[in-house]
Parts: C-alpha cells; structure tokens; sequence
C-alpha cells in the first residue's frame, strides 16, 4: 500500500474545547509589570514557529513520536500562551508508529496563513513531507497531504512571493539522507501541496554554518530572507541570508549569538511583527534535561539586515535578553499559561498530555462521573524490553527547573493474573517509577529504575511494601538540574522518601518527561484499572 494512501486513516475531525486558564505555579513569563522574563514557554517546544493572524499569535513545535502531534498554541501578545489543539491524532504508516519510534515522527515544522486558510507543513525524516490545513487554528485540520516522499527532507517552510509563485525550503538529515548542512529550494504547484522538480541547492554551510537548517523564507524590502540556525543546537548561532533572487546567490551575516548572555545556542525559531509594527523573535535554547524551551528576543532592521536580541557592541549583531519589555500589541491581556495540573473532571483529556505512540481507544476512558482518568492496563509488546518500548506512557513536559508532582491512584487489578502495574514515571534515556504492582498474593508497592533504557537494559525493581491496599498518593520532587526525588504516602500528609534520588536524563531531540503508565504481562480478557484522581504540578517544596 502507497504511504499516500495509508495516511487516510487520519480522520483529525475533533472538537476542541476551551482551555481552563490555569495559571502555572511555577513558571510565569509575564511579571507582571510590563515586563516578561525568558524563557516564554519553561518547557519543550523545539523548532518553534509562529504566525501573526490580525491580533491573535499562533504558535506550532515538534512533537517527534508523541500524539497527539504537532501542538498549536495561541497567543494575544507573545508572552502568554496557551494550548488550543493538536493538527494530528495519528502518524503514519500506523503499524509502524504503533510502536515508539523515538526521535522520528514529527520533526521542525512550519505554520503558514494563506488565503483565509492555516497551512502547517511538517517532515518526518522516514516518509517525506506532509501539509494538513485548517480553517481554525483550533481546528478541525484535514487529513495529511504528501507533498514530497523521501528520506532525509527536514525542516520545511513555504513562501508565496510576490510575483505569485509558491516555493518549498528544506534541510536535510544527515542521518537519512546522508548529507546536511545545505539547503534546497523547489517549486511548489499552486495549491503549494505538491513539490515540482528536483529543487536548487542556494547554500551550502559545510565550511562557515556546518549543521545549518531549520530554515524559513520571508519577503522584504525586494529581498528574499532565509533565517536559519547554524552550529549545532547548544552552541551555534542565528544566519541570516539574503537575495534579490530565490536561487541567490546569498550574502551571509550572522545576527545573533550567544554573546555574554548565558543563553546557548541560540537555536531556530520564527519572525514575528505586531500589529503596532514591532519585530520580534522567537526560538529556542537546549537546556539539556528540561529539553527546548522557547524564547523571546526584540528584533530590529539595519540596513536591511534583522538584529536579534540586544546590540550591545553596536556591531550589527544581538545577544539574547533575558527581561524585557512585553511587545506593544495596542493593549493588556491576562497572564496564561499552559495547563500541567489537571483534575481529569472534564470529556477530554488536557491539551497537555500525549501518549509516546499512536493511541488505542481502550487506553483511557474519562470516569466524569467520579471525576478521573480511568487508565486501563495494556499489554506490554513482547519485544518490550522495557517502558521505552512501551506505546502507552501518558506523559507531559518538564515545566520549569524546579517543581513537584503528586497523583493520587486508586487501583482496581484483575485478581486473577499477575504482574499489573501503575504508577508515577519519569521517562529519558534513563527511566525511573514509582507504583503498584500486582502478585500472586496481593498488591505490592515497587520502584523501578532503568539506565540506559533506550539500549533495552533490564529494570531494576525494589519491593517498598506487600499486600498493600489499592489507594495511594505518589509524589516527585525536581530540583536544579532534574534531580528526582520520589516518595509515597497512604494519607498524603506524611510522605516517605524514596532511599536514593534519581537523575533525569534527556530523551532522544527531547528533555525529561513526567507521567503515568498502566500494563500488564498477561493475557486476558478483561483488563485491571487504574482511576487516577488528580495530578498536581506545584513548587517544590523543602
């Protein structure tokens, strides 16, 4: 069967509610004051774009193999954001993302606003580039389009010029296609969803910007302008490019770097310009356990050239700000955030959280009339070594450098099969849990740890306490530079540490995330349950 055609299966026909204002306890942008401090968003939102639609802001991110995918955010000035959606529920071919495919899925991705329509381009390196298209932000968006098939094409973005022609830039991955660090440019067809030639190399960075991509293609002033990041993601720098001709030749001048600042990379991102006539930058910075948090930069023009961040040697060339000035978008909104805690009372599931593959039906079930999340316990695929390879872990980012979770789980087995589990993880390279798990002869707690669980190491389990009951509240303290600490409590006031913390540990492009997971060994034909009745994310606490 044709990838085309096996990517039908994608009906992205939801509803979207509104988001709860839940204003964050421990990260906040917006101080307050008429001022807002970096990063934006505490959290992994890599290789950001963003669009201004008359007074609204949207904003998409790599989602890699997490789904729901390719996260769309909103925003009224920059600073505040929220999570509206998601443009998939699915990738494709779902036999192979039934799976977890770490690190492939859905790389850098680019929204476009064209003709009264949202155009979302987005690669997976495996398969080709694909479009889907809505007339909501919000949603619904349609099925995926293939634009291009290969292996390798990475990082896409469209422009329709002013002369009335559409053209696709795109990196490539080294890793597929086995060359980087240049960029391509090809023709589009004129409903930009089909890719019309072979494409023209216009730069090739091997000798000054190795590893550059992430490329997007603007218009100004009778120039073409690429905006691209070279270097690597935790120490290059911001390349801007410039023609009076798409194919080029281009000149070169880097417009923002690290500086003195203490912000590495600075990474790929998108311009932005208000409605007042402001510039503005957005992009990331790898921080390591805490993944790709997003940033927000002034951005000027001299001479035709962008300067990025703040000059401070007056050279044509900025450092990233770390407090600044909100953008002047002609009036004040509320401070929002994205959710994190969630009390699972409503129809859906928060915008927050995605499963590491393409989900099942019979994994969740919203219980409205207890007010939790009732996780069922699937089976763990025999070639799972571990939870890596476990499809349903339901998982959120790291929001801040220093914050708690706690959940309380009450858990309902299958008396008749063994080896049921639930509980409280922290997923990585690295993985560390902290549940229930059921024996022959009752309900054990257990903590599990597994290093290097991405090269199939066994995991190591601790038996806390036998024949326990089948309610509990779990606990995790993340302090500077995700140091974990897991306790537990039966009537969560006194709680007991767990005897040594964990160290969280990057994922594959991504930071450290934090969920909860329901399986089984067994087979059956009625699964045990888990109802999960809240899950808290608040300042840590001594």
């Amino acid at each position: 069967m044709k990838l085309i055609t096996m990517i039908l299966f994608l009906s992205i026909g939801f509803t979207v509610q509104a988001q709860t204002n839940q204003i964050s306890k421990v990260w906040v942008s917006d101080l307050g004051n008429g001022k807002f401090q970096n990063p934006v968003l505490h959290a992994d939102y890599s290789d950001p774009d963003a669009i201004r639609v008359g007074n609204d802001y949207y904003l998409v991110a790599s989602s890699f193999e997490a789904i729901p995918g390719l996260p769309i955010l909103h925003s009224k000035d920059l600073v505040n954001w929220t999570i509206i959606g998601h443009a998939i529920t699915g990738l494709a071919p779902a036999e192979f993302y039934a799976k977890p495919q770490h690190g492939g899925g859905v790389w850098a991705p680019s929204l476009r606003h064209h003709n009264g329509e949202f155009y979302l381009y987005y690669p997976d390196p495996d398969f080709g580039i694909f479009l889907v298209k809505a007339k909501n932000a919000a949603g619904p968006w349609s099925q995926p389009i293939l634009v291009e098939a290969g292996k390798g094409l990475i990082d896409p973005a469209v422009i329709w010029d002013k002369d009335g022609n559409n053209y696709l830039i795109h990196a490539w991955a080294g890793s597929r296609a086995g060359i980087k660090s240049i960029l391509t440019v090809k023709k589009l067809n004129a409903s930009a969803d089909k890719v019309m030639d072979q494409g023209v190399i216009v730069y090739d960075g091997h000798e000054k910007d190795p590893t550059i991509e992430g490329p997007k293609m603007y218009q100004r002033n009778g120039y073409y302008y690429i905006f691209a990041p070279a270097g690597g993601v935790g120490t290059g720098w911001q390349l801007v490019l410039r023609s009076k001709n798409i194919y080029g030749p281009y000149e070169r001048k880097v417009v923002m770097d690290q500086g003195s600042s203490t912000t590495n990379g600075p990474h790929q991102g998108a311009w932005v310009n208000t409605q007042t006539g402001e510039d503005w930058f957005l992009h990331f910075q790898d921080k390591g356990v805490y993944g790709r948090v997003m940033h927000l930069q002034p951005m000027k023009w001299v001479g035709d050239w962008p300067v990025i961040g703040v000059d401070k040697n007056n050279v044509g060339k900025g450092e990233p700000v770390l407090v600044y000035q909100k953008p002047n978008v002609g009036k004040t909104g509320p401070i929002q955030t994205p959710a994190e805690s969630d009390e699972f009372s409503g129809a859906e599931l928060g915008k927050q959280w995605q499963w590491q593959a393409n989900a099942k039906g019979t994994w969740h079930f919203m219980n409205q009339e207890k007010g939790t999340l009732r996780l069922y316990a699937d089976k763990v695929l025999d070639s799972a070594k571990n939870l890596w390879d476990v499809p349903n872990v339901l998982q959120q980012k790291f929001p801040a450098e220093k914050f708690m979770v706690t959940t309380k789980i009450l858990f309902y087995p299958n008396s008749k099969i063994s080896n049921e589990k639930v509980g409280l993880v922290v997923m990585g390279y690295s993985f560390a849990s902290l549940g229930f798990k059921t024996t022959k002869t009752g309900i054990n707690l257990v903590y599990s740890t597994c290093k290097d669980a991405q090269k199939g190491s066994k995991e190591m389990e601790q038996t806390l306490a036998e024949n326990i009951g089948n309610q509990i509240w779990l606990r995790v303290k993340v302090s500077a530079g995700g140091i974990c600490q897991f306790s537990y409590s039966w009537n969560d006031k006194e709680y007991s540490n767990i005897s040594t913390p964990f160290q969280a540990e990057v994922s594959r492009w991504i930071g450290a995330k934090i969920g909860l997971y329901c399986t089984r060994t067994e087979n059956t034909n009625d699964a045990g349950y888990a109802d999960v009745d809240w899950f808290k994310v608040e300042p840590l606490q001594p």
